[in-house]
């Protein structure tokens, strides 16, 4: 089928918008010498897409009623059943609904993207059912996944399943509190902000971002690609090793990978933590709004793991908070331009891209009133910045990424490990219809300060429960050298062996 050719009126008015100013004789002009142009875009437009291919039966599943989905977790039910063998073989697994899921629909908890279906499937898919999973269905994902709250999913909230009205964190909410239910083993989330762990630190999982580019992103719905990671969550370490070492690995789809380092994680789970080095982050502990009762649940977790032989001591990172920092640039104006501006996904790179999830993505336009106030506030600074700066600060805040992550490195030049919590509270009340735009964003965004930094610098960072506050799940962080997950679930499962943080 031969695309549209513009007319003359139309090439017009596209050099107007580039500030440029034609004559109808030299449109004209321009008109002919591109049309051998447009006749390779009809080349392009007759051949068959490159995709891979779908290789486990599955149905096109059903919206969850009321009652099935108390806590609003499930998106979308279907059962894929993988491979009869594996390391995964048994293990039923939620998929975020930013995740390609062929055949399922995916939403991105976003009304404007409400009945798109996806036509292959993502590489994490394949590999988990390569394992041997059962994939159960999607999990509700905050609007965009913009959110580390748990109340800007359309349509509804995700309820905390430790208390009903309360945040399950964001933004992969639902795969966390479907692993906190038990309704499955594992679940898949994704991070750019802290959007794996915060949910398990409110939840009461185990949620593990990996290293920036160990897991492909391949087919998942992106952010911004320099802080994109996806990574398991799971109700115990030894399923979240597991999940890693499906999961882990190049796919040759995705060129935020650069030959990732992937490692036998289950054989550190025996290792214990004597001798191990840990470093207590000062400025992780000096957050405006940290609760001091949280605080405690981390110091008193982190005396355990050094009562079993662990050498731990106080250690300043200030690029923690650089960080911390650079986010708002990167984050915002990597969004604005990759997510929400052009195509939805970005250029100048060889990704694998969903054509069709490109087509939907455009059409935000026409409900972009209906957007989540938190992704409107980033979008805003976002465009600012690009439009009035022209991307500067986007681009000297990389630049200065490099400094934030040597500051990690040196300290885990001393340490192995390097602690602080996850998040600086517990999960707040959920704010009520028709709040003040103020109490919506702060309800998003005010859990983020200790996660964002690592999204920057591409450290891996682990969540584990540590204990309860008020009947709350807190969480501690555990942050390694780049592709140090190994020692990270070596310190987890010492802790985890030793005492139940249910009752802690």
């Amino acid at each position: 089928m031969a695309i549209t050719r513009p007319t003359l009126d139309q090439l017009l008015a596209i050099a107007a918008q580039l500030n440029m100013q034609l004559t109808h004789e030299q449109a004209a002009s321009y008109l002919d010498l591109m049309q051998p142009s447009f006749d390779a875009y009809d080349l392009v437009d007759e051949l068959c897409d490159f995709v891979p291919p779908i290789r486990y039966e599955r149905s096109s599943g059903y919206r969850p009623s009321a009652k099935e989905n108390p806590l609003n977790a499930w998106y979308y039910r279907t059962e894929v059943n993988g491979a009869r063998s594996g390391l995964l073989a048994g293990k039923t697994v939620a998929l975020k609904d930013n995740i390609a899921l062929a055949g399922v629909p995916m939403m991105n908890g976003a009304a404007p993207l409400e009945g798109f279906v996806p036509g292959f499937d993502a590489t994490v898919v394949t590999r988990l059912l390569d394992a041997g999973a059962t994939i159960l269905g999607k999990a509700t994902c905050e609007h965009y996944c913009l959110s580390g709250g748990s109340h800007t999913s359309d349509p509804a909230p995700v309820h905390n399943p430790h208390r009903h009205g309360y945040a399950a964190g964001g933004s992969s909410s639902g795969s966390a509190a479907l692993v906190a239910t038990g309704e499955v083993d594992i679940a898949v989330g994704g991070d750019q902000g802290g959007s794996i762990r915060i949910p398990s630190a409110f939840c009461g999982t185990y949620g593990m971002k990996p290293t920036h580019g160990l897991v492909p992103y391949t087919g998942i719905m992106a952010i911004e690609a320099t802080i994109d990671h996806v990574g398991p969550i799971s109700a115990n370490v030894h399923d979240n090793a597991l999940m890693l070492q499906a999961m882990a690995g190049s796919d040759g789809l995705d060129p935020r990978q650069a030959a990732p380092q992937v490692d036998d994680y289950c054989s550190y789970l025996a290792r214990g933590v004597s001798g191990l080095r840990i470093g207590v982050l000062q400025e992780g502990f000096a957050l405006a709004n940290q609760d001091p009762r949280v605080a405690d649940k981390v110091r008193d977790a982190i005396a355990r793991l050094e009562a079993l032989g662990a050498h731990v001591e106080p250690v300043s990172v200030p690029e923690h908070n650089l960080a911390g920092s650079l986010w708002h640039p990167i984050g915002c104006e990597g969004l604005t331009m990759q997510m929400m501006h052009g195509n939805g996904a970005g250029f100048n790179w060889k990704g694998l891209y969903d054509v069709g999830l490109l087509d939907k993505q455009a059409g935000w336009r026409e409900q972009a009133d209906q957007l989540s106030a938190s992704l409107k506030l980033c979008m805003f600074v976002g465009q600012y910045g690009l439009t009035h700066y022209n991307g500067r600060y986007y681009a000297k805040a990389q630049n200065l990424a490099r400094f934030a992550r040597q500051g990690y490195d040196k300290a885990l030049q001393s340490y192995d490990l390097l602690v602080m919590p996850t998040t600086p509270i517990t999960a707040q009340p959920h704010p009520p219809a028709g709040c003040s735009i103020t109490e919506y964003v702060a309800r998003a965004l005010e859990m983020i300060g200790n996660t964002a930094p690592q999204d920057i610098t591409g450290h891996p960072a682990m969540s584990i429960p540590c204990g309860l506050v008020d009947g709350l799940p807190v969480g501690l962080m555990l942050v390694a050298r780049h592709y140090g997950e190994g020692t990270i679930y070596q310190a987890a499962a010492a802790f985890e062996a030793t005492v139940d943080w249910r009752t802690l």
